[in-house]
């Protein structure tokens, strides 16, 4: 296993940020051929509406994408939780949260990469074997077992950790940005319980990251980054498997998120280290204790 991984630090060590957005931009340019090709037939075949709706949704993309842009999670947390409070059935929220997550994670990334919020070595650790995870993930949810079954203990062990991140935060030592251990690991984790329990990527994977001392802007921004790609392949997943509807959520979704990509990106380079902590462990909590509280 050291092995390998030691193979694949050299193989990408020389992969510079420029090669990484265009990367982003080419697997961008074809999902948009692909939904424009359904938005055409959907048009041709006049089941193609848009209403007043369409501007709740886009503000619900907005918002959510600033809160996660900003803070490296709780995008599909927010978006699912104000499309349901709103009465959009569970399942038909979910699955526009995940197909929206493409386009949003998108720009953030690049944005990300503009502000130099990214942590190279970091991000090949992740973004790997987290697009494995959450592809396996999207598999397994889309028809053999229901990812309702671990939420709360996702939820309940993720009040813990918020809780933990306060504390490193109000106790504001200084230290030195660190290395972290098992971050493929814990990319792999964070990718399968992303898809199985219908998001957890930023909350797991970030609140991890900050935890071992890694400094809060790179943890995000590399974070953030790294989860175009996973939720790029699992998405794809789930539309092969069961195809996509309901344009006028995730394309209001889409449009909000996207106008609040850069503005999320550059609150993250710039704001105060101790106020991240801070907000980060107050937003898993307050986030995972509403979860809770729904499913119990």
């Amino acid at each position: 296993m050291t092995r390998i991984i030691l193979t694949l630090e050299r193989a990408t060590n020389n992969i510079t940020f420029k090669q990484i957005a265009i990367t982003m931009l080419l697997l961008k340019l074809v999902i948009i051929g692909y939904f424009g090709y359904l938005l055409t037939l959907e048009a041709l075949n006049g089941t193609l509406e848009f209403n007043s709706n369409f501007f709740f949704f886009m503000a619900v993309g907005f918002l959510a994408q600033l809160i996660d842009g900003a803070l490296g999670m709780a995008y599909g947390v927010s978006c699912t939780t104000l499309l349901m409070n709103y009465g959009i059935p569970a399942g038909l929220a979910s699955a526009s949260v995940h197909t929206s997550e493409i386009f949003t994670t998108g720009i953030s990334g690049l944005a990300h990469i503009k502000f130099k919020n990214i942590d190279k070595p970091l991000f090949f650790k992740i973004v790997i074997t987290g697009t494995l995870g959450a592809v396996l993930g999207a598999y397994l949810i889309s028809g053999y077992f229901d990812g309702n079954v671990v939420k709360p203990y996702i939820s309940a062990y993720l009040i813990l950790l918020g809780s933990y991140i306060i504390y490193k935060g109000i106790e504001n030592k200084k230290r030195e940005d660190r290395n972290v251990k098992r971050a493929p690991l814990l990319a792999l984790v964070g990718g399968f319980l992303d898809t199985i329990g219908g998001g957890g990527w930023g909350p797991i994977v970030t609140s991890n990251l900050i935890g071992q001392g890694k400094d809060p802007r790179h943890a995000i921004g590399t974070v953030n980054t790294a989860e175009f790609f996973v939720t790029y392949f699992a998405t794809a997943v789930f539309v092969f498997i069961l195809g996509i509807s309901h344009w006028q959520i995730i394309l209001g979704l889409i449009t909000g998120g996207a106008l609040a990509a850069p503005l999320g990106a550059f609150i993250a380079s710039r704001i105060n280290k101790r106020v991240l902590f801070f907000m980060v462990g107050t937003l898993i909590i307050l986030t995972s204790a509403y979860s809770l509280y729904k499913m119990l």
